[in-house]
């Protein structure tokens, strides 16, 4: 079968950082990478040149840009030999190319979150299911926590029994952010123009996480969000007690205003999920690559081993540790649906309930909001 042709729009951080390393990765057989565009040439043109060093290409892929009147947008979607688009661009920019790019025919992997708000998610969503995907278009969002192999393996130890039934969660991110972060430096990140802030931004993943382990979605959200670090407007920080639609509940927290670099570092972190019988966690963790420390999960699981009489007599524990591999795992997944074979990882949908979720902590102060009602009335 003949490799996918691809184009990467957009020409930021993590096009260069993540993408061109998947792409790498999943190799020339799978996807070829064909042009990029990006609003400036100067953005493009880089992009292009480290997309030609990473990949070995004997010749930069193909540059497109706002300004060139016979090589903008419009003409890289008109191409022929280009079946798929990976769409890495700011936030509230993002809606209108998906749809701009499905027109076009192509197939689309879209960066998350999957919309800034819940409310033009839902209009988005329904316009691809209405208008698109019955013409055979594929849309995936690139939530790469939701691709990991390490929170695969710890939703099948759930879904095998190995702690029993699930009673209580707990995530907990901490991140320190100052001006000097590339992440920060960012025009559309300095001075957001949705919801969250980083929160949104950031934050999704951790609830892609939560979705693909639990048994149960989260239903009911009682929180407070609160801004720490006035750099980060609107909101830096979530406090959150949820409950799923089985009767499970957790508590979550999410920051990225933490006051010093040593709070990130040695805050306790990662997500415990405890049931009847035992508990897991997945905890951030480096790992040796050959000759040099990558970045990966390991996943914890205990189960409590019982007598006859239902009493705790001991416990096993497996680990298990994974390079991260989730935005490779995304383009993969992306042309394995494409070629007829879908997961079903990735869809808009899902990681639309990862933004209700923070739409729903952002706006709580303190009541109960409904995930699922938000969902349907937004």
């Amino acid at each position: 079968m003949a490799p996918t042709g691809i184009a990467i729009l957009g020409s930021g951080i993590f096009a260069k950082e993540a993408h061109l390393p998947a792409i790498a990765t999943v190799g020339p057989s799978v996807v070829e990478l064909k042009a990029i565009y990006s609003r400036s040439e100067k953005g493009a043109a880089s992009l292009a040149e480290d997309a030609q060093a990473a990949l070995k290409l004997a010749s930069r892929p193909d540059v497109y840009f706002d300004a060139a009147p016979n090589g903008n947008l419009d003409a890289l979607l008109a191409r022929p030999d280009i079946q798929a688009v990976i769409v890495v661009l700011p936030i509230t920019t993002q809606p209108g190319i998906i749809r701009k790019a499905l027109a076009a025919g192509k197939h689309v992997l879209s960066e998350k979150p999957v919309a800034p708000d819940v409310a033009s998610g839902l209009e988005l969503i329904k316009d691809y299911e209405t208008d698109y995907k019955p013409k055979g278009l594929i849309w995936r969002v690139a939530e790469n926590f939701e691709t990991e192999t390490s929170y695969q393996i710890a939703a099948k130890a759930i879904k095998d029994g190995k702690i029993g039934k699930v009673s209580y969660y707990n995530a907990r991110v901490v991140n320190y952010m100052d001006t000097s972060s590339k992440w920060y430096n960012t025009p559309w990140r300095t001075i957001p123009d949705y919801q969250g802030g980083f929160l949104l931004d950031g934050g999704v993943h951790t609830l892609a996480a939560l979705r693909v382990m639990l048994p149960s979605p989260i239903k009911t959200v009682s929180g407070f969000a609160s801004l720490n670090r006035e750099f980060l407007k609107p909101e830096d920080t979530i406090n959150a007690v949820v409950q799923s639609a089985d009767g499970s509940h957790g508590v979550l927290d999410l920051t990225w205003g933490a006051p010093t670099a040593s709070a990130a570092e040695h805050a306790s972190k990662g997500i415990t999920i405890v049931g009847t019988d035992g508990w897991l966690s997945v905890d951030s963790v480096k790992i040796l690559d050959g000759p040099k420390s990558v970045g990966g999960m390991r996943v914890t699981v205990v189960t409590a081993q019982k007598d006859k009489d239902g009493n705790v007599t001991g416990e096993t524990e497996e680990i298990n540790e994974q390079v991260s591999d989730g935005v490779p795992n995304e383009l993969q997944f992306l042309v394995n649906a494409i070629n007829g074979s879908d997961n079903g990882l990735g869809t808009p949908l899902g990681a639309l309930r990862d933004v209700a979720f923070i739409e729903a902590a952002l706006n709580s102060k303190g009541s109960p909001i409904d995930v699922e009602k938000l969902m349907k009335l937004a």
